[in-house]
Parts: structure tokens; C-alpha cells; sequence
């Protein structure tokens, strides 16, 4: 059996550099802490885990200390978030992605646009992500985070519209709901989109579907709570049927190679590529029997 790892699937710019970034402070030895998961992979956060990460809540950032190492992941934090550190004398290891780091600019940029001519922002993005989180907490004003086409009521067309997107969204979704926008706008020269989605992660759309039709079967590895993962496992399974979720290689089922002669495998950009190489590993030892 043909077994091929996508070699474009696998952590992004900005996942790598903030591996990295905790792996230097790992290296220093004693604990950080992670404010969230540092990727969303539960697989590599145990592997960093292991080294002495430990990742905490919000709530639980209350109970460092002063000296306690707090890692900012590449999804980023509010302003709130560094105030709160620098009161409690909490060392910040800060590693948002600049993609990330340049969007939340961009969002104080739009709602100092807005605010005079009475706009409103609105982000496409998934309500409750992490990065989603730090860009609404940019101001103080609100930000709209709409997440389809169900949620374009919740905006007022007779006013200035200001679009903007989290960075692993659709492009075609973004550029769906701008022209709903701008079609339902009492005036469409006041609705602004600005595609501020990360190319490196859209980039991998088109990639992704020619990679899953050239194959039986396509095994696509990613962490439960990747927003890029369900994205870009879409796109595998809209080009091959045969397209199978896992998180790591021991939920590989057997049946679903049965007649295959070759097998693709691929991943989100919080995929880390030696996971891909396991999943390759098990399904030759299920092809030797």
C-alpha cells in the first residue's frame, strides 16, 4: 500500500516559533505556564507537558505568584491580560503570531474608523476562540462575531460596516458573507472588508483538496479543538469521501482502508508532523497484519 504524508500539512509560522519560544524557557528549567493550550493538539501539549509546561485557565492565572513565567500562546490575549501579569509581577513570555499581533491592530484601527461615523466592527470568526477572545478584548467597545450567514441579522445595515476575520477562516465564507453585506447594505460603499485571514493556513485549501483526491483514502490528523482543523478537514472530505478525523494514531480504524491501495495523510496547522509519521507507522502495521 501507497502510504504519503502531505508534506505542507503541519504546524504554521506562528505555531512553530511559539514551540519554540516555550521550548527555550523549558530549557531554563522550573515550570511556565500556559494560558490555554499552546497548540490545539492534545498530543503535543502532553509532549511539552512532560518538560515542565503546565497549562492554567484565566481563572487560574489569580493564583500565580510574582516571578511565575506566564506563556501568551500565538492565539494571543487581550490588553487586560498583560495589565493583570505586570500588577502581579508575573513574568510574560509573549509568543502571539505577528499575523495575529498585526489583526488586533487592525481591530483598534477599525473601531477608530467606525466610532465617529457611528459603525459597528464585526469579525467572522468562532465565538469563544481563543484568538476570537483577543481581538474583541482589544477595546472596550463591542466587536460582532458572526460565524455564517445565520448570523448576518444580527447586524445593523442602515449603519457603517467594518469586516474583518479571524485568521484561519474561509476565504470563500469571508468573501460570501462581504457580498451578502454589501447586498443588503442600505448604502454598500460604507461596508469595508478587509481580509485579514493568514495566507500560509488559507493557502493549504486548494492544496489540501488536490492532495485528497489523488488518493483511496485520506487520514486526516488534528486536535479536537482546532478551528483550522474542521476547516481544512472539510475541504479533504468535500475532495475524497473517504476522508477519516482522528487525534492520534490508536483511533485509526482498521475497516476504513479495506480495498485501499493508497493512503493520504495529512493535518491542520496545529498538527506536528512526527503525530503524521506515527499514523503512517500504524497503518503499515495494519497492512503487515
Amino acid at each position: 500500500m501507497q502510504v504519503e504524508i502531505d508534506n505542507k500539512s503541519g504546524f504554521c509560522f506562528g505555531v512553530v516559533r511559539a514551540i519554540s519560544e516555550a521550548e527555550k524557557a523549558l530549557e531554563q528549567g522550573g515550570t511556565v505556564y500556559s494560558l490555554g493550550d499552546i497548540v490545539h493538539n492534545r498530543m503535543e501539549v502532553q509532549r511539552l507537558e512532560t518538560s515542565g509546561l503546565c497549562t492554567i485557565s484565566h481563572e487560574e492565572m489569580a493564583s500565580l505568584t510574582a516571578g511565575a513565567r506566564l506563556f501568551i500562546r500565538a492565539h494571543g490575549e487581550p490588553p487586560t491580560t498583560y495589565a493583570e501579569a505586570n500588577k502581579r509581577g508575573i513574568e510574560v513570555i509573549d509568543a502571539t503570531c505577528p499575523v495575529v499581533a498585526r489583526l488586533q491592530a487592525r481591530v483598534v484601527k477599525a473601531h477608530d474608523e467606525m466610532r465617529p461615523i457611528g459603525g459597528q466592527v464585526v469579525i467572522l470568526g468562532k465565538r469563544g476562540h481563543a484568538e476570537v477572545v483577543g481581538l474583541t478584548g482589544q477595546v472596550d467597545e463591542p466587536t460582532l462575531v458572526i460565524e455564517g450567514e445565520a448570523d448576518l441579522d444580527r447586524i445593523d445595515f442602515t449603519r457603517p460596516i467594518y469586516l474583518l476575520s479571524q485568521t484561519t477562516q474561509s476565504i470563500a465564507l469571508f468573501n460570501h458573507l462581504g457580498a451578502l453585506m454589501k447586498q443588503r447594505a442600505a448604502n454598500p460603499e460604507q461596508v469595508t472588508l478587509d481580509d485579514t485571514i493568514c495566507r500560509q493556513v488559507s493557502g493549504r485549501e486548494q492544496h489540501l483538496a488536490d492532495f485528497a483526491a489523488r488518493f483511496d483514502v485520506v487520514i486526516f490528523v488534528c486536535g479536537r479543538k482546532s478551528s483550522n482543523g474542521k476547516v481544512l478537514y472539510e475541504v479533504c472530505r468535500q475532495s475524497n469521501p473517504r476522508t477519516y478525523n482522528i487525534e492520534e494514531a490508536d483511533e485509526l480504524d482498521p475497516a476504513w482502508l479495506e480495498g485501499a491501495t493508497s493512503v493520504g495523510i495529512c493535518g491542520a496547522t496545529s498538527t506536528p508532523k512526527w503525530l503524521m509519521e506515527q499514523v503512517a507507522k500504524k497503518i503499515k502495521e495494519e497492512e503487515r497484519g
